[in-house]
Order: structure tokens, then C-alpha cells, then sequence
């Protein structure tokens, strides 16, 4: 399996405080069946500025480590990246990572409780400029929890769709699980991740989620959400053949009140 999105580095965020932490998540991952992580501290968020030649470099010492310690795990350049206007010039200029540092694909974050005016634009930007972004956890923002045709919306338009372990396995409560669960019925998640900050409260597994992904879109379909599909984002390529996505069906409720 593939873990797209994992704050496994060591002290440059909210994720892994140290080395000892990072080398816990890693054999805790390795252990649940994991061969490549894609690292992805925050960046652009107000907090934390992760540029691409130290998120590089970290990833380099992290790899040397875990052949030391005998961990069969492989660790691969990323970024959980924080909406912003100037991301094209960003990434131009080497201060934003895109996923394997490939400049296909991007993990965009958005706020949690907030969709801005501008985000179809940037999606739109991103696209023509041939990068394609990832959007990380959008069951946990609470405008798209009530309202997933704006997300069926945005795949049609380009973007991809990464669901978080923890909340398809209800660890963030009931709104995000239920968010999770709708997505995958309508075929509007490509990726899950574990978002892992550490190996306790947010640990690295993956296999958990895969479980009950299988149970609502089978069990070939959940395993590509962590092989086949995180696997050609990191090279770079288009995604295997996908089920199409369905448009999501408005309660009555949604119908008359919007």
C-alpha cells in the first residue's frame, strides 16, 4: 500500500515531533503494510513554510535512516498545501512541493470550516497549467459536509478527491464518517491517506479504512484507493480506468432551502 499523505517528518510541523516518533509511525506503517509514504508537512498555512529543498533533504536523511534501521518502507517528497492564490508562482519558484516533486499532482488543503469564492478559479488555473490537484480531507470541512455536489462539481472540473482514514473509521466523529460514506457511493474519492501526526492519536494505518471502503464499493475498488491510484499520481500519470462519478442526490430538505 501507499500512504499519499503522512506527517512523518520530524519537528518541521504539527506531525512527528521528533526522530524517535517519526521511526515509530514508520514501523508502524511498514507493519500494517505500507511500502512508500509520501511525506507532507504543512506549508502556506500561517504556521508552518516547508520548502521544497528542505522537505527534499529531510526525505533524503529520513530514507538513509530506515535502511540503517532495517525499516522496508520508502519516503517520497510532498506537501499538504494550504489554499493560496500564488500557488503556480509558488511552485515555480521551488517554496511549493508537489507530489514526488513530479509538478502533476498537489495536495490542497482547504480550511475546515470555509470554501472561498475564488476555489473553482484556482482549480481551473491549476488544470490548465497542467497540475492536478488532490483535495485532502474535504469530509472534514463543514460547508462540504452538507452540500457534496460541490465536490462532485470540482471532479468534473479536474480535481481528485483523498479521504482520511480516521474519519471513515468514525475517529472524528459522525459528520465526517457519514461524509466519507457518501463520497465513496458516488465514486468521488480516488485516495485514502492516514494524515498521520503521530503514532498514537493519529497513527499511520491505512488498512483499518480499506476495510470498510470495501464493504460500500468493494473490495477491488477500496485496495486501488491505496495502490494502483496513489501509485500513478506519484509517477506522474493519469489515473487507471475509474468508476464514473455519480452526481449526488439532494435530500428534499436540500431541494427546497438549498
Amino acid at each position: 500500500m501507499i500512504d499519499l499523505h503522512c506527517h512523518i517528518l520530524p519537528g518541521v510541523d504539527d506531525g512527528a515531533q521528533d526522530m524517535e516518533e517519526t521511526l515509530r509511525m514508520c514501523s508502524m506503517s511498514a507493519k500494517d503494510g505500507v511500502k512508500k509514504i509520501v511525506a507532507t508537512p504543512h506549508t502556506m498555512n500561517g504556521v508552518y513554510v516547508n520548502e521544497t529543498k528542505a522537505i527534499k533533504q529531510a526525505v533524503k536523511e529520513l530514507n538513509d535512516l530506515l535502511v540503517t534501521e532495517r525499516i522496508p518502507l520508502e519516503i517520497l517528497p510532498g506537501a499538504d498545501v494550504h489554499i493560496n492564490l500564488n500557488l503556480l508562482k509558488l511552485i515555480e519558484q521551488g517554496l511549493v512541493t508537489t507530489v514526488n516533486d513530479n509538478h502533476r499532482y498537489l495536495l490542497l488543503e482547504l480550511p475546515h470550516h470555509l470554501v472561498p469564492p475564488h476555489f473553482k478559479n484556482l482549480v481551473f488555473e491549476l488544470n490548465l497549467h497542467g497540475i492536478v490537484p488532490v483535495l485532502t480531507h474535504p469530509e472534514r470541512n463543514s460547508i462540504l459536509q452538507s452540500d457534496i455536489n460541490q465536490l462532485y462539481e470540482l471532479v468534473m472540473q479536474g480535481m481528485l478527491i483523498q479521504v482520511t482514514t480516521r474519519s471513515l473509521t468514525g475517529g472524528f466523529g459522525p459528520k465526517p464518517e457519514s461524509c466519507c460514506r457518501n463520497l465513496l457511493k458516488y465514486n468521488l474519492v480516488h485516495v485514502i491517506a492516514s494524515d498521520a501526526h503521530s503514532s498514537t492519536v493519529r497513527p499511520p494505518l491505512l488498512s483499518p479504512a480499506v476495510e470498510e471502503a470495501g464493504k460500500i464499493i468493494g473490495e477491488a475498488n477500496a485496495l486501488a484507493l491505496v495502490t494502483e491510484n496513489p501509485q500513478a499520481i506519484i509517477e506522474g500519470r493519469d489515473l487507471p480506468d475509474w468508476p464514473e462519478p455519480e452526481k449526488p442526490r439532494q435530500s428534499f430538505f436540500q431541494r427546497i432551502f438549498g
